[in-house]
């Protein structure tokens, strides 16, 4: 009958030395932070930065199934037509409306749900986060009944009562945009709200009694004491609402799936979905996205800019 061969003494020693050493160097404060972000480098490389570095090279291309063509700067040539202005400028209007509605109101309402007057405060602030849970579809179509054209939808009934006419809310331009802003602010003002209520509990007390003593009223110590302190998450709250407005396409989707009346609900990323997908134009849909990242940064930059968020703190 054979034998097991066994580990000699020598040898469990030999590698118990070298597990430990393995685990110390883990460990160690030099690599514990690279393991923590590992996942997120390797997400980040396989799901945004080899598709965005492939898109670029695809908007030098003429896609057809199965053959690629280098055809250089033709397909942005092509971006310079009229139907991209006015994505373009609808996306435009959309970002302004959202930005002001959704740094403005949230600043107010964070403001009330901190003061002491306010009571069943945990209610009113899980009734605000509530909707960001809801599936933008589901509240797309919700929004779709209640705004419907028909005399008997909610907000034709509303309209009707205060003696206007019903409106086609889906087919005017005014009313498109008011839908797809409505919607917007409905979904991501409770977020905000707490962005807010967060920074606010930063604010130092003192400050306040020191306002009081020097006999600032309400306004005047909203003004001088909590906007300043507000500044950080107002830069902050305004450039994730510039970013997620330009690359808007959920809420112009529900609503009209890109193909509105007269383009009215037309969006960039609407558009390069329209051209890349449902045309089978992906070369020219890739330098659309090109040009929108473009967009994206030098807004963005410039708020940064303007705002002083790259001044350094001592300053």
């Amino acid at each position: 009958m054979l034998e097991t061969p066994t580990k000699t003494n020598v040898e469990v020693n030999r590698e118990s030395s070298r597990l430990k050493r393995m685990l110390n160097f883990l460990n160690s404060k030099k690599v514990v932070p690279y393991v923590f972000i590992l996942p997120f480098v390797i997400s980040f490389l396989l799901l945004t930065f080899i598709p965005a570095v492939q898109a670029f090279v695809m908007s030098f291309q003429k896609v057809l199934p199965g053959q690629t063509t280098f055809i250089g700067w033709q397909n942005y040539e092509r971006i310079l037509n009229p139907t991209f202005y006015k994505a373009l400028s609808n996306t435009t209007i959309y970002v302004i409306l959202t930005v002001l509605i959704l740094v403005i109101v949230p600043i107010i309402l964070s403001v009330f749900l901190d003061s002491k007057l306010v009571r069943f405060k945990t209610f009113f602030r899980a009734s605000l986060f509530i909707p960001s849970l809801a599936s933008i579809i589901v509240a797309g179509t919700i929004f779709r009944m209640v705004f419907g054209e028909s005399e008997v939808a909610v907000a034709n009934q509303v309209v009707t009562f205060f003696g206007f006419e019903p409106v086609d809310w889906r087919y005017n331009s005014w009313s498109a945009m008011l839908l797809m802003v409505l919607l917007c602010s409905w979904r991501w003002m409770g977020v905000n709200v707490l962005y807010f209520l967060a920074a606010l509990q930063n604010v130092p007390k003192e400050l306040y009694e020191a306002a009081d003593i020097d006999g600032a009223n309400v306004i005047q110590k909203f003004l001088y004491v909590t906007l300043p302190h507000l500044k950080p998450i107002v830069i902050f709250v305004s450039t994730i609402s510039i970013i997620n407005g330009f690359r808007m396409f959920e809420e112009s989707y529900v609503f009209w799936e890109t193909n509105s009346p007269g383009n009215i609900g037309l969006t960039v990323v609407g558009y390069m979905y329209q051209q890349g997908i449902q045309q089978n134009d992906m070369g020219f849909g890739a330098a659309v996205g090109v040009v929108l990242i473009l967009i994206i940064f030098v807004i963005s930059f410039v708020q940064l800019l303007l705002t002083g968020a790259f001044k350094r703190g001592d300053e």
